[in-house]
């Protein structure tokens, strides 16, 4: 086979299989592992697939996401870490909005002393934290309720942004990756992560490494929209490679 065709045959196995190993198909094309890791790299470099220890699997569209409960319990230790490198950036008389989502959460505690800090949130746990520290100005967003997300959402929230001036967004996403960029399944929360990118001085996408690799059907925006990524260390290496030749902005924190 030509390289296209034995590309096309890989994703063709893939959507059969899911994850295979390089040894798996180096056995199954009858080719070199070499040949077969730059296959990789190929459907890698097309968003296709994704590298995985030893192997690799189809990149995945995400149709729905976890309930608030089930985000909340997972890649906890990679949460906090990008939490502490986010709250970092933070300055005393800032205004900042931290958007609804676990990540972000998990910066509540390292706030509470900074002086002169108003947080602007759609998150209602944020609010919930934060209401317990008068010295914090605080500021809800409104809008329409994502009972899932214990957020507001949509285009009420949008025209709420429109009248207020952040220094920093600190800005979820439920998957990502370099072609498709910052994607959801929720069209509602389209226009208000939008708006962010119009209204704060800077940008930050705060993401771990488990949602590269998946998409959604709404996207929010680029890579390159953002000034700043922070994930975790454990990104794949073909993935930091190509942020750097697009002169993506990214920070890498250890879980450990």
């Amino acid at each position: 086979m030509i390289p296209d065709q034995r590309r096309e045959h890989i994703l063709k196995l893939l959507q059969e299989r899911h994850v295979l190993s390089i040894n798996e198909l180096t056995s199954m094309l009858a080719v070199s592992h070499m040949t077969v890791r730059r296959d990789i790299q190929a459907l890698e470099n097309e968003g296709k697939v994704l590298s995985v220890t030893g192997g690799v699997r189809l990149a995945a569209r995400l149709k729905s996401e976890p309930s608030y409960f089930t985000k909340a319990q997972m890649e906890v230790p990679a949460k906090r870490a990008i939490a502490r490198a986010a709250a970092q950036l933070v300055r005393e008389n800032f205004t900042i909005f931290l958007d609804a989502g676990t990540t972000t959460l998990q910066m509540v505690p390292l706030l509470t002393d900074k002086v002169g800090l108003t947080v602007v949130t759609n998150d209602f746990n944020v609010i919930g934290h934060l209401v317990e520290y008068p010295g914090i100005e605080l500021i809800h967003t409104g809008g329409m309720v994502s009972h899932a997300d214990h957020s507001s959402v949509g285009q009420y929230a949008a025209e709420f942004l429109k009248r207020v001036n952040v220094d920093i967004a600190f800005i979820a996403s439920s998957s990502w990756d370099v072609d498709r960029g910052s994607t959801t399944p929720s069209e509602p929360k389209v226009v208000a992560k939008q708006q962010l990118l119009r209204i704060a001085s800077k940008s930050v996408l705060t993401v771990d490494s488990t949602k590269y690799g998946k998409f959604g059907t709404f996207r929010v925006a680029r890579l390159e929209e953002f000034d700043l990524i922070i994930s975790d260390d454990r990104l794949p290496r073909a993935a930091v490679d190509q942020m750097n030749e697009r002169d993506i902005r990214l920070e890498m924190v250890a879980t450990g």
